[in-house]
């Protein structure tokens, strides 16, 4: 079975080949903010949301936040496997308390703190480019030499735009209702491990663009269950920060995911944390029969054979015992 995938796309899909492939289980980003660089498949609707809260607290400002949200993702593989259309935002509450004397003053304002409408494109996919080393009969030294084909990532490229329809808090004074965003992504997928690396341009059109990366490293530790480990960086005249995410997700069924993450950071102005739990959910209107070539471990028979013992498969199990 391909393993479960958090906060990132982790499977390679042989998606330049003339036939429709797209994996057997949900492909989610959650609960990690990183996209991976795999779509999820040609007619596949898949729906990404969940809950967090937290607090800011900044020393200089002498202020504490209470933070109360929700984030939302909606995914479609367009037209072709290497194509998604997204639409990814988040709604935020927050209360800010600031002593004054012997009491204090409270601020609370609700609003969207982001809606991105974007395209994700898969421009390269070693899986299908790059031949696989062959095995040599006559020298196990040779074979054990480091494949550079696992060095080669997938590589995919982003572009969207940020929306805002009214007036926002979370917005600075002069920002454009509409402003761009775009990301370079990169995906390595090595067994159990996958590292996915964004590299990111927002609102870079602005007077305050904002620069950043994130890098998360997944880990599957059965078929159902993954732990992730995840580092943001933020570069910007407004805002620049380093933020560690962690958490773990598990998968029911072939198109359902459940997740939980933390959040914090290293400096004081402010000082951060975050927990965050949601769910993922695909819609799995796929017309092909075909499935992607596993590439982690194994063969497609022993990957069967573990789908049985989960029992992913015997829902689509036809009048004659085959399986799709």
């Amino acid at each position: 079975m391909h393993y479960l995938k958090v906060g990132i796309a982790f499977i390679f899909l042989g998606i330049f080949s003339a036939n429709a492939q797209y994996t057997e289980t949900i492909n989610s980003n959650r609960p990690g903010e990183s996209q991976g660089a795999y779509a999820v498949g040609k007619n596949v609707l898949q729906l990404e949301a969940g809950g967090y809260f937290g607090n800011d607290n900044h020393t200089l400002f002498n202020s504490d936040t209470d933070i109360l949200g929700a984030s939302y993702g909606l995914r479609y593989g367009f037209l072709t496997e290497i194509l998604e259309l997204n639409f990814f935002g988040s709604f935020q509450d927050q209360v800010t308390s600031i002593p004054v004397g012997n009491s204090s003053d409270e601020f609370r304002f609700s609003n969207f703190k982001s809606n991105t409408l974007g395209a994700k494109f898969l421009v390269f996919d070693p899986g299908v480019s790059v031949k696989e080393r062959k095995v040599n009969l006559y020298s196990w030294k040779a074979n054990q030499r480091l494949n550079l084909r696992s060095l080669i990532p997938a590589v995919s490229v982003y572009a969207g735009a940020n929306f805002s329809w009214w007036e926002n808090p979370y917005m600075f004074e002069g920002e454009s209702k509409i402003s761009p965003k775009a990301a370079l992504i990169t995906q390595h997928n090595w067994g159990r491990w996958v590292l996915v690396m964004n590299f990111i341009a927002d609102k870079f059109t602005e007077e305050y663009p904002s620069y950043g990366g994130i890098f998360t490293l997944t880990h599957a530790i059965t078929p159902k269950f993954a732990v992730f480990g995840e580092f943001q960086t933020y570069i910007s005249d407004l805002y620049a920060d380093d933020l560690v995410r962690g958490g773990a997700a598990y998968l029911f069924g072939k198109d359902f995911q459940v997740d939980i993450s933390g959040l914090f950071n290293f400096k004081d102005t402010p000082s951060r944390w975050q927990v965050a739990a949601g769910v993922s959910y695909r819609f799995d209107f796929h017309d092909d029969d075909e499935y992607i070539e596993d590439t982690y471990e194994g063969d497609r028979n022993q990957r069967g054979e573990e789908l049985e013992e989960t029992g992913f498969y015997k829902e689509n199990e036809d009048v004659n015992g085959s399986k799709d």
